[in-house]
């Protein structure tokens, strides 16, 4: 008998603007019948196409863990660089650039959101592929 990820936990302090956030990011959306709003303590964003969920949690901990959490994202569509300039586009902090660490087109780029939670930008599967 295995287990599954049934969905993925963010702690913050903030669960609605947090949400939001990684909305316009990812291109989730809210729980259909469950809107998020402001104020709500709990907050879930699903994926349309696979299903995916991720909750976020407010906790009455002045200060959060520094890696509560971590993702790795593919683009869906166009490269690597164009999602990097999307994302910087929509406030996100960078940390570090890895981009060709081992190799020309090789890495990926490390960013924190609004809470600091970090997350990189990896190459999409059209240049895993090419």
């Amino acid at each position: 008998m295995t287990s599954f990820v049934s969905h993925t936990t963010v702690d913050c302090h903030d669960a609605y603007a947090l949400s939001e956030w990684w909305k316009a990011l990812l291109g989730y959306v809210d729980v259909e019948g469950d809107p998020n709003e402001p104020g709500h303590e709990e907050c879930m964003i699903l994926d349309r196409d696979t299903g995916h969920s991720i909750l976020f949690i407010e906790v009455p901990d002045a200060d959060l863990p520094a890696k509560r959490i971590h993702f790795d994202l593919r683009p869906r569509e166009g490269t690597r660089d164009d999602e990097v300039e999307r994302v910087r586009g929509l406030g996100a902090t960078e940390v570090g650039d890895q981009r060709g660490q081992y190799g020309p087109g090789t890495g990926w780029v490390v960013f924190a959101d609004p809470e600091g939670n970090q997350f990189c930008i990896l190459r999409s599967q059209a240049e895993v592929d090419a």
